[in-house]
């Protein structure tokens, strides 16, 4: 059994694969586990660097019982309740922190006590409670018509512009990586009705307190190959059809582009998680079964996202992370704890970063640096000592309407599963849509053995 790809998705499958006794082989064409999902040594600091700040949230059900799988649950540290820290840009400090109350009222709760927003903004929340309710029964496809914005979907249900900049734009950013006037109210409405449904743990965040790829990867390579699996970096595997069916995955191993053969593995069953912009590599020759699937896959719209590394001589925050509102940079992350460092190793995300992704170097750095030093004040006295850039150009798929349909697991080749964040989850690209669509490839499988 083969699962190309080795991050969220494709680990997912094949742990879950490897606890109901079938041996797996994961073939990663980088050199290490994580795909969109990991940390590297970077090679302008020397540093060890998560290639992108990853959160989550209490309602990622699937995610939570992959890592309880593979013995990583204690590499995240999850709020008791949702509380989020925000500067706005004033410089005003405040804090979101919902009560222990049923779900969405705890939401509500915690608007109503928000002193930062004033109180006609704060009402208008709770014109938001029926939608979400009803969001908890429905499907979002049902809750938000095909052609609507998460903008205007917000707006339609009464929501102020001040909560949205506050509160509604920062969490749909983070969730979807796409301005509120371009991405599609469905994804959002799940998102809603997953973190303030019926648990109030929900909406909870949860930070890992490891990089990330000792937070999972090397764990699930571990669990792999206890049970007898085997874990392949550097592998670049190319699947092999016989008609509409599987039958081999050919891999080159270091040199991707030496003129040789690669080594066949003859296989009937193959796990494809690669992203979206990948499946046409992934094939020796395209199965025509696939044409359609692949094309609608390479006409997906990636989404950037940068992240901006600042490395102080000192500490200069108090809390892991802090929100920043009418900013470029939308989310500070005090990494520190995580890479066992003495001062601040900030991590300043900008998600939906279409404007700024191709700006220089030198040019994200100094917005880092000046938002930092308006929202930080202990930054202003701390010297700054090095620092680095890391663009995600394709760190999602676009979430606009019309885009093309996202596929289901099952292909149109036999033995031939798909997997990753842009299959028909019904989520954005999030770690949860990963894991949900790696936990329904193994499923398929599973199911496909009886």
């Amino acid at each position: 059994m083969v699962i190309v790809g080795g991050g969220f998705a494709g680990l997912s499958a094949a742990t879950m694969l490897a606890d109901h006794g079938i041996r797996v082989l994961v073939l990663e064409a980088r050199g290490r586990l994580g795909g969109r999902a990991t940390a590297f040594v970077d090679r302008e600091t020397g540093e060890m660097v998560d290639n992108g700040q990853h959160v989550l949230f209490g309602c990622y059900r699937e995610t939570f019982a992959f890592l309880r799988r593979i013995g990583a649950d204690a590499n995240v540290r999850i709020q008791s309740s949702l509380e989020l820290p925000f500067i706005a840009r004033a410089g005003n400090r405040s804090l979101l922190k919902c009560p222990s109350w049923p779900p969405p009222l705890h939401l509500l709760g915690g608007i109503m006590q928000w002193t930062a927003l004033p109180l006609r903004d704060r009402l208008s929340a709770l014109r938001l409670a029926p939608a979400i309710l009803r969001a908890r029964s429905s499907s979002a496809a049902r809750a938000a018509a095909a052609d609507e914005t998460v903008l205007s979907w917000l707006r339609a249900r009464g929501q102020t512009d001040v909560l949205i900049t506050a509160l509604w734009e920062p969490l749909a950013v983070a969730a979807l990586n796409q301005p509120l006037a371009d991405a599609a109210a469905a994804p959002f409405v799940r998102v809603l009705a997953e973190m303030f449904g019926r648990d109030p743990s929900s909406a909870a965040l949860a930070l890992p307190t490891k990089p990330l790829d000792q937070m999972y990867a090397d764990p699930a390579r571990t669990f792999i190959e206890a049970r007898g699996g085997s874990v392949r970096t550097g592998a670049l595997a190319r699947v092999i059809a016989e008609g509409d069916r599987v039958s081999a995955v050919e891999v080159r191993q270091g040199d991707v582009n030496a003129a040789t053969p690669g080594e066949r593995i003859t296989v009937d069953r193959v796990v494809a998680a690669v992203p979206w912009h990948a499946t046409r590599n992934l094939f020796s020759r395209l199965p025509p079964a696939l044409e359609s699937l692949v094309s609608s896959a390479a006409a997906m719209r990636g989404m950037p996202i940068a992240t901006v590394n600042l490395w102080y001589d000192r500490v200069v925050m108090d809390t892991p992370f802090v929100g920043l509102t009418g900013r470029t940079v939308q989310w500070i992350f005090d990494k520190r704890q995580v890479f066992g460092e003495a001062s601040s190793h900030l991590s300043l995300v900008v998600s939906a970063a279409e404007a700024i992704a191709a700006l220089a170097r030198d040019e994200l750095i100094e917005i880092a640096i000046r938002e930092v030093r308006d929202a930080l004040p202990a930054a202003a006295e701390a010297r700054l000592v090095r620092a680095s850039v890391i663009r995600e150009k394709r760190a999602t798929f676009s979430l606009s309407p019309g885009q093309p349909p996202r596929p289901a697991n099952r292909t149109a080749v036999d033995g031939l599963v798909i997997a990753g964040d842009w299959t028909d989850t019904g989520l954005p690209a999030t770690i949860e849509g990963a894991v949900v669509s790696g936990h329904a490839a193994a499923r398929a499988i599973l199911e496909g053995r009886r």
